[in-house]
């Protein structure tokens, strides 16, 4: 029989079985953060070890300030920050912590320390963790009671999700990246278009991104109600881990690769749901609402929410008003108030370097943040020159965390601002309360700080 890698991966993990079907599944990876002294907690109330500290890694991410570091004046962040350093400690588990020269985002210093890897599973108290799905692994956010079983015991029960092919074929148009494909196909289905599946990406625009641009693929997953997302790892992904300082050596290598060759889906495997898109009808693409399948092209309108169905007409109906936004009007002369270049889906070295090739000699006519994904991240711009960019435009050139993603840090949008962000929400709030969120990606963002409002970047390119 022919079989998808889905369940190539799940079969490999599976331990048992119970009479309701949910799967015991065996952990490769867990990371933890700063919001997993919970289940630290759970665990000092029963007195238990963690059952695989050298399998466990803590990352100092949501909560870090990225900005005067050497003393963190908010009591609470530092308590946070504080706790998650004892608690790695007391239990023997490695901690990128924020003076760690090489942190950053969970999500980014995964798969740059090689700790991510193909035929995983890996799992983090964190709904992104599926963008580690981008080097062929079973990566799946998980909540606090979990984090705790998986501290414990290695192992979580999961019931196995659908299966899902997304198939996109042809040679992106210019100035069109991963986050528009994500963008583009989450609009078409709708945030609830893929639930209860895991979503695995095909086709020769897939195999032509680079990994960063799987990785935000991979991401944007949950936000199309998928369980996670998967790419099957090929050349460019055994081309991105060699040498990573967690990644097998010579022999262990070699051998890693024929392994990790053999966990595509097979010729002729069946899914059960199919999507094909065409890599021409995807445009530049910004949200203009409070989810991210209320997106458009750049070049389109705000639309009417009579022009909707059922419970879509009341949501676009709030989303404008929430947005402060009136249908027909054109989505390039919303004016935004500010910017921010960041987070787990677009802060990689690639998408700084596209950010900068826009603002290079020109001046942001809005303020804004640059949060790097990691310190390495931060470290190879400023190597490049491409922190000059930033601030010669008159950006503030931070330090790596979640940063304005989630707001917990202190980086926030004013009540009432609007933002181009490259982030991966743009719910009520989630930049700060009252915040107006449009994602996008790294080009339009920048081409937005240039121009003050929501501009097509393909008129910097």
């Amino acid at each position: 029989m022919s079989v998808t890698m889905l369940d190539k991966l799940w079969d490999a993990h599976e331990i048992l079985t119970n009479d309701e079907g949910a799967s015991l599944l065996w952990v490769d990876r867990h990371l933890v953060h700063e919001g997993s002294h919970h289940a630290f907690a759970k665990l000092a109330e029963r007195d238990l070890p963690v059952a695989a500290p050298e399998l466990t890694f803590g990352v100092a991410d949501h909560y870090a300030p990225t900005r005067h570091r050497d003393h963190v004046d908010n009591a609470d962040v530092a308590k946070m920050l504080d706790r998650l350093s004892r608690n790695t400690d007391a239990h023997g588990i490695r901690l990128f912590g924020l003076r760690d020269p090489r942190q950053g985002i969970v999500h980014v210093i995964g798969p740059e320390q090689g700790i991510t890897l193909p035929g995983l599973l890996i799992n983090c108290g964190d709904s992104h963790t599926s963008t580690h799905g981008a080097f062929g692994a079973l990566a799946f956010g998980i909540g606090a009671t979990q984090v705790a079983h998986v501290l414990a015991t290695q192992t979580i029960w999961q019931t196995r999700p659908r299966s899902m092919r997304i198939t996109v074929e042809g040679a992106l148009p210019k100035g069109v990246t991963a986050k528009d494909i994500a963008l583009h196909w989450i609009a078409k289905l709708g945030t609830g278009g893929a639930t209860g599946h895991a979503v695995e990406y095909a086709g020769s625009t897939i195999r032509a991104l680079s990994m960063e641009g799987r990785m935000t693929l991979c991401n944007l997953s949950i936000e199309g109600g998928a369980r996670f997302g998967m790419v099957a790892p090929d050349d460019t992904t055994f081309a991105y881990l060699d040498g990573r300082p967690f990644a097998p050596k010579d022999d262990a290598w070699d051998a890693a690769v024929q392994d990790w060759r053999a966990l595509a889906s097979d010729a002729g495997a069946d899914f059960d749901r199919e999507v094909r898109i065409d890599a021409g009808d995807i445009a530049p693409t910004v949200t203009w609402g409070t989810t991210p399948e209320q997106a458009l092209p750049i070049t389109g309108t705000v639309p009417d929410p009579d022009s909707f169905d059922g419970a879509r007409v009341k949501a676009a109906r709030e989303a404008l008003d929430y947005m402060d936004l009136v249908p027909g009007q054109k989505l390039s002369d919303i004016a935004v108030d500010q910017v921010f270049l960041g987070s787990c889906t677009n802060a990689r070295i690639e998408d700084l370097r596209a950010a900068a090739a826009i603002l290079k000699g020109r001046r942001a006519k809005v303020p804004g943040i640059v949060s790097p994904g990691s310190m390495l991240v931060r470290a190879q711009a400023e190597r490049e020159g491409l922190d000059r960019i930033f601030t010669d435009a008159g950006l503030d050139w931070v330090a790596s965390g979640c940063s304005m993603c989630v707001g917990m840090n202190g980086d926030t949008v004013p009540a009432g601002n609007r933002c181009a962000s490259s982030t991966n929400r743009n719910f009520r709030g989630r930049q700060g309360r009252g915040a107006r969120t449009h994602i996008m990606s790294p080009v339009m963002v920048a081409a937005a700080a240039v121009t003050g409002h929501l501009t097509d970047a393909r008129e910097f390119l």
